[in-house]
């Protein structure tokens, strides 16, 4: 459903995030190997989410990736997947035709509808403050 590096970035910003809830900043190495992602790959994503402003990069000595107390409660993961897939996942046809419309609707249509749009309310709605608190506590996992 999303691109490969979509689940890369919502995974690195979920770590970011998990990293910036104890103040720390985080290195492209780090972040690459604590998601399973190659690093050159890693490295184009978080460029998107930095100029998309949801993340924050310092360079330098003391630099390294991180989200403030003001990102970390805004962010949804809505705003990752729009940041690097675009809005396409919303629009798009559960069997892939591009003239399936309301009018002349794929057999899938109706019920993929529903689903796209439970995705879109949760994708909305989930800030990744929440996603990186499970994390820290524990309760879920980013790696394989």
């Amino acid at each position: 459903m999303f691109s490969k590096a979509c689940e890369y970035g919502l995974r690195a910003t979920i770590y970011i995030a998990e990293q910036s809830l104890s103040g720390r900043k985080t290195s492209l190495k780090e972040i690459a190997g604590s998601i399973a992602s190659p690093e050159s790959f890693t490295s184009k994503i978080l460029q998107q989410l930095s100029r998309s402003e949801i993340i924050h990069s310092d360079k330098g000595p003391t630099g390294g990736f991180s989200m403030n107390p003001h990102q970390l409660e805004t962010v949804k993961l809505s705003s990752i997947v729009a940041a690097i897939d675009g809005d396409h996942i919303y629009k798009g046809c559960g069997l892939g035709l591009e003239q399936c419309n309301e009018k002349k609707p794929c057999p899938l249509h109706d019920q993929f509808k529903g689903i796209r749009d439970e995705l879109k309310s949760m994708l909305e709605t989930t800030s990744v403050k929440e996603l990186a608190l499970g994390l820290k506590g524990g309760l879920t996992m980013l790696k394989r």
